[in-house]
């Protein structure tokens, strides 16, 4: 029997649930594969990957692939610090396009829903690599995510305007934004409902150590980044990683303002995979 395909987020916002894989020593007979969110989307839609960490968007547009863990995702209940719009001018007035970082799918999304509801302005936008400078040249405003969202923070050029679109999100509707969340193909969860149910109670094991563990995970994450290890465990701090009830109502709220502009058939409802005595 082969083992399990499981995508891992690059980003250092996914390193605390990777931290324990490593230290703890758990889920060893699994094939890790590393890349963007959008990477990760593309491999498990295609069935090169079993269950990985995904853009929300991923699965509100092909539901019928996928069930989902029932206790992972990456949230944020303010600040992302790692999802950002920078802009030239303030939000209310850009008229000009609007660059989405390529390595994006819900934020892409986040940022037109916020720009027409909070800002009431309705740019067009293009798809961009990840560049802000590149990106500034042919655009109004820029979408960054991610490493490069944070990297930004260290070296902001003057006179641009930033705004984390977690804050804007929870602010405007009082939940949280879900922006990744652990995806399983449903071909995989029926046909090895026991080895899901291990991978699963790996994941939980892990991310419960590396939250109990957050300043040692900081500090190693900061030896390969240009961050203090102060800025990560503050950024850890930030993000939520547990797929509770206001998680679930923040997502579904995002699907409902996502399907009113089209970029989604329908509202899915969320189907949770059972891991406790097997797939549902």
């Amino acid at each position: 029997m082969r083992p399990p395909r499981l995508g891992h987020i690059q980003y250092l916002n996914c390193y605390p649930l990777y931290f324990g894989l490593v230290e703890k020593k758990v889920l060893l007979d699994v094939e890790l594969v590393k890349g963007t969110p959008a990477e990760l989307a593309r491999r498990l839609r295609k069935g090169s990957l079993d269950l990985a960490p995904v853009p929300s968007m991923e699965y509100l547009v092909r539901p019928e692939k996928y069930f989902l863990l029932p206790d992972l995702c990456v949230s944020s209940h303010g600040a992302a610090k790692s999802i950002l719009l920078v802009s030239k001018v303030r939000a209310e007035r850009i008229a000009g396009p609007v660059a989405l970082s390529n390595t994006s799918l819900t934020s892409a999304v986040l940022v037109r829903i916020l720009l027409d509801e909070v800002w009431g302005v309705r740019p067009a936008s293009f798809r961009s690599p990840p560049n802000l400078p590149r990106m500034l040249e042919e655009a109004e405003a820029a979408l960054l995510i991610g490493d490069e969202a944070l990297r930004l923070q260290a070296s902001l050029p003057p006179g641009l305007h930033v705004y984390d679109l977690g804050e804007i999100w929870q602010e405007f509707t009082g939940l949280p934004m879900v922006f990744a969340v652990w995806a399983v193909r449903r071909e995989f969860a029926r046909a090895e409902p026991g080895l899901l149910k291990e991978v699963a109670e790996a994941l939980r094991v892990s991310l419960s150590f590396g939250l109990k563990h957050l300043e040692e995970a900081a500090l190693k994450a900061s030896r390969w980044e240009p961050f203090s290890p102060g800025f990560v465990e503050a950024y850890f701090r930030g993000l939520g990683y547990s797929f509770g009830e206001a998680e679930r109502k923040g997502l579904l709220l995002f699907a409902e303002k996502a399907a009113a502009r089209g970029y989604l058939r329908r509202v899915p409802e969320l189907e949770l995979v059972e891991v406790e005595d097997g797939a549902g």
